[in-house]
């Protein structure tokens, strides 16, 4: 077995920020602790100053993502996670649902529908890392869950023509790692969630939830057969809880984390809103495309280059050395490979995730410049080289 690219000396160019985890993300460009002066440390969240700070995250939220009118936008607990399993355990269960399952995390929504909820008549439309599901089945008279990027697969969906204008279902849409990095077609989705610690690189604590009419009008005529903890309650007395949608967080959140989530939406609003993160997450895929094209041993997770994620990128290695190897040994390849970059700092933290196939995942949301992923890439080169003559040596020996 023979080594396509010789070993190579260290880059010399290093990447200013060395932060290239898919969650906690990059800090915004120029962030230090001085931002965080002004935080409301030591208030109670529902002193009239500090709920005022609350809802700055949803109304400035809110106009940087064009969120409609119409649509209820309010802080829960738990991040995206506690954002999404409200919006399940609270709305689920009137209708049939379709869940579209193309990696982990939208796998754990399948996970709960099935088998915590255990509605008899959901349908889980799966599909392997790298895929979509098949949409053409999703039915639109059915509630449907999805993941609007996969987090861990670095797959996206590329329109929303497959959601009917005219549904009768209502569509749950996981966007956390899409939210501020990508045109979501709100026009086609009814409940919307994401976290403060992934595009605008904010600190964990709370979940953002956003609903349409529809999905409020469901809160309002339907009572799940199941009871729900406080932390999902989002109505009292048959009537929606407007506060949440205020500020008047259910639960005590970090009003240092609320100083930070604020911090990343002026940042946002600095460098253009919502176009202008679009388009510092797409230069940061195109840097890593044109990267993948002129290798031979790298290519992307998604099969379509349509679905190919601009926060969550996904890569696998295809050098016959590598794909020669069993699942452990491919595995344990891709581990020594993240750790050589780790132990030169030059990029943290972008392994694939665990449930993943082995491989690399670099973070390339709005606040990582594309001048880092830039100074990454050929370490990238250096990694790999080490990685697979070792390997080579082994098969030698």
């Amino acid at each position: 077995m023979s080594l396509a690219v010789p070993a190579g000396t260290k880059p010399a160019a290093r990447p200013q920020n060395p932060n290239f985890s898919s969650g906690p993300c990059a800090k915004r460009p120029g962030f230090t602790l001085a931002a965080l002066e002004g935080a409301l440390l030591g208030r109670s969240h529902r002193a009239k100053q500090p709920k005022a700070r609350l809802n700055e995250v949803i109304t400035r939220s809110r106009a940087i993502l064009g969120l409609p009118e119409d649509w209820r936008l309010g802080i829960v607990p738990a991040s995206d996670t506690g954002a999404v399993e409200m919006a399940l355990w609270s709305l689920l269960g009137a209708r049939p649902v379709d869940v579209l399952a193309h990696e982990s995390f939208s796998e754990a929504w399948a996970t709960d529908v099935v088998k915590q909820l255990k509605l008899k008549d959901a349908r889980v439309l799966a599909a392997a890392y790298g895929r979509l599901p098949d949409v053409a089945q999703v039915n639109p008279a059915h509630d449907v869950v999805l993941a609007w990027n996969g987090t861990t697969s670095g797959v996206r969906f590329a329109d929303a023509g497959f959601i009917a204008d005219d549904r009768e279902g209502l569509v749950i849409c996981d966007a956390t790692s899409a939210a501020f990095a990508m045109d979501l077609p709100w026009q086609k989705l009814d409940v919307v969630t994401w976290s403060w610690q992934k595009v605008l690189g904010g600190e964990a604590a709370h979940g953002m939830l956003a609903l349409s009419p529809r999905a409020v009008e469901r809160l309002l005529t339907y009572k799940p057969a199941w009871p729900l903890p406080k932390i999902f309650r989002l109505t009292s007395g048959g009537k929606l809880t407007e506060g949440i949608f205020k500020g008047e967080t259910i639960n005590t959140p970090s009003m240092l984390c609320v100083e930070d989530a604020v911090d990343g939406l002026r940042w946002a609003e600095s460098v253009g809103g919502l176009p202008g993160l679009i388009a510092r997450s797409e230069a940061n895929l195109a840097a890593v495309a044109a990267f993948v094209e002129a290798r031979g041993w790298v290519d992307f997770l998604a099969e379509d280059a349509a679905t190919r994620s601009c926060t969550s990128i996904c890569l696998k290695i295809t050098a016959a050395w590598f794909t020669a190897l069993d699942a452990a040994a491919q595995a344990e390849a891709a581990k020594q490979l993240a750790a050589l970059l780790e132990k030169e700092g030059v990029a943290f933290d972008i392994g694939s995730y665990r449930d993943a196939p082995p491989g690399l995942r670099i973070w390339g949301g709005a606040t990582v410049d594309t001048a880092d992923i830039a100074a990454l890439l050929p370490w990238l080169d250096w990694a790999y080289a080490q990685v697979a003559q070792s390997f080579v040596q082994q098969a030698a020996e």
